[in-house]
């Protein structure tokens, strides 16, 4: 079948020039936080290079057919599950979570790898032979296919990046037509869990509104009391997790809820932040001229806490523009998850939109000190060479998908 295209219909340049754009900002914060550090110094090049390199990777993605992507759905996602047992047992520890493998000189994050296996697997499952979401079983197999890499993650233990795959595994489930009552019993053991974060009160007021939630739903008394049983079940295993994680990650919890508890320890980088972006002004104070960015104050900058250095130097008017690159980004994914007719495709660029969203959310947060420091980069923005390539080969499928739209009626 002959598709009548236009030219500007193939390719969405507002898209791809946004993005263009944030790795250009985040290609000058990294040059200005690493070019006078002793050991940092090279990573601008390093990062230059894997630019180009993802340029490239995103160009040679965006010509492949829409079904290629469902061809390679199983495939890649077992192997990005390998990979993750692979650096279990051996893989490098860095920063305390063992992580890493390396391939000669260079060094590489399964989990980084494990997303783009994620996204393509769920999509694939629940739009194969039209899955009915609803049903208590296909909704338990593709939660379990995006928790399984997520549990493997957390023996790393990497919490962060667990995170990021609960997020976009119950955001895909949610856009393929999930009920209202379904997508409650998904949700309400994790807002339980994190209720009973922040004290007794809170944790009795989120059971009390799980027992207002079940009667307006009214269903039966006996699936009522096992999903309440399910709900407090899940704040008790929480607590058991909690006592299980090491000293340190203990401490970024606590300091989440009270930043200023540990000002000098794990509050420390949230802290410099917020006052590197608060000194930053309207205007900023000038290219590499920034006094916390120039000065060190924040240790590796450059991947974490990108965000201050553009709020420092950048004012509020580079930080804006940064936020509205974003936003234009995420409102264009939106677009393109909307019109298209194909429940795959859709699926995979609504599980590439939460990928990017749930990381800038928490990025952002975590430089103004309002979500714990959990370790999440800023896409297309921080420094490294994973995260990057990853971001730009889910940038290259939806711009296919969005290319190849028409096929579908």
């Amino acid at each position: 079948m002959k598709i009548d295209y236009k030219l500007n219909d193939r390719f969405d340049i507002v898209f791809f020039v946004s993005v263009l754009l944030l790795i250009l900002f985040g290609l000058a914060a990294i040059y200005s936080s690493t070019a006078n550090h002793p050991n940092a110094s090279q990573n601008f090049n390093k990062q230059l290079v894997f630019a180009i390199i993802s340029l490239v990777i995103f160009f040679v993605i965006y010509t492949l057919p829409e079904q290629a992507f469902k061809n390679m759905a199983v495939p890649v996602y077992a192997f990005s599950l390998f990979l993750l047992i692979v650096v279990l047992i051996a893989g490098k520890t860095v920063y305390g979570a063992k992580s890493w493998l390396d391939f000669g000189p260079v060094g590489f994050q399964p989990s980084e790898f494990a997303k783009i296996g994620a996204i393509l697997g769920i999509s694939y499952w629940i739009s194969y032979k039209e899955r009915d979401i609803n049903n208590i079983k296909d909704i338990a197999i593709a939660i379990g296919i995006g928790f399984l890499p997520a549990l493997l993650i957390l023996l790393e233990p990497d919490t962060g990046t667990s995170i990021i795959f609960i997020i976009l595994t119950i955001s895909i489930v949610f856009w393929s037509g999930i009920s209202l009552f379904a997508l409650f019993v998904v949700l309400s053991p994790l807002i339980v869990t994190f209720a009973s974060l922040l004290g007794t009160i809170y944790f009795i007021a989120s059971l009390f509104a799980v027992i207002i939630a079940l009667f307006i739903f009214k269903r039966d008394l006996f699936n009522s009391i096992a999903i309440f049983m399910l709900n407090l079940g899940a704040s008790f295993f929480f607590e058991y997790g909690f006592r299980l994680l090491k000293p340190h990650q203990q401490k970024r919890i606590e300091t989440f809820i009270n930043p200023y508890a540990d000002p000098l320890g794990a509050g420390y980088n949230a802290l410099q932040a917020k006052l590197a972006i608060g000194s930053g002004g309207i205007w900023g104070k000038g290219f590499m001229q920034g006094n916390q960015t120039q000065l060190r104050f924040i240790p590796e900058q450059w991947t974490d806490f990108i965000y201050c250095v553009i709020g420092e130097e950048f004012g509020f008017v580079g930080s804006i523009i940064v936020l509205l690159l974003f936003l234009m980004v995420f409102l264009r994914l939106l677009h393109f998850a909307s019109i298209s007719k194909d429940k795959f495709g859709s699926l995979v660029i609504i599980g590439t939109l939460t990928l990017y969203f749930s990381h800038f959310a928490i990025n952002i947060g975590m430089n103004l000190g309002i979500t714990p420091v959990i370790g999440i980069p800023l896409p297309f923005l921080s420094y490294g060479g994973s995260s990057l390539l990853v971001n730009m080969i889910l940038a290259g499928i939806v711009m296919s998908i969005y290319k190849n739209r028409k096929l579908h009626t």
